[in-house]
């Protein structure tokens, strides 16, 4: 009789479980955030060294312009730069880095999203 006497209380101090399908594009979007997170974590690392500074120093672009800029990318742009980050040659082409970044700032002045260079022509 005791057994079942703690059988039944502590079963009715128990919350019941609940469970639900997770949909396949919550879960892609939750590992693409992710992603990019790292890969944010990784571009502000790479604008944080010497060397990647001076050249865009050299190329007329503050660093924290380009902190901003790379803040103001979305997912899937992020993403796409640290592919061809990683396409690089191994051993850290700094020049290719600071191209890439001065290619990225470009585009950003294009599409009018940024007012940093000059020359290029702006989409209206």
């Amino acid at each position: 009789m005791l057994l079942y006497i703690v059988f039944t209380v502590s079963s009715l101090q128990m919350p019941a479980a609940q469970a639900a399908m997770i949909g396949t594009d919550r879960v892609l979007s939750e590992t693409a955030a992710a992603q990019s997170s790292q890969a944010r974590d990784r571009l502000e690392s790479l604008l944080a060294r010497d060397e990647v500074a001076q050249k865009l120093v050299e190329y007329g672009v503050e660093p924290q312009q380009a902190r901003e800029r790379i803040a103001g990318l979305t997912n899937s742009e992020v993403l796409e730069l640290q592919e061809r980050i990683d396409t690089l040659p191994a051993g850290g082409d700094i020049l290719g880095v600071a191209a890439l970044i001065f290619i990225v700032l470009i585009i950003t002045d294009a599409i009018g999203a940024t007012d940093v260079f000059t020359f290029v022509n702006k989409v209206e």
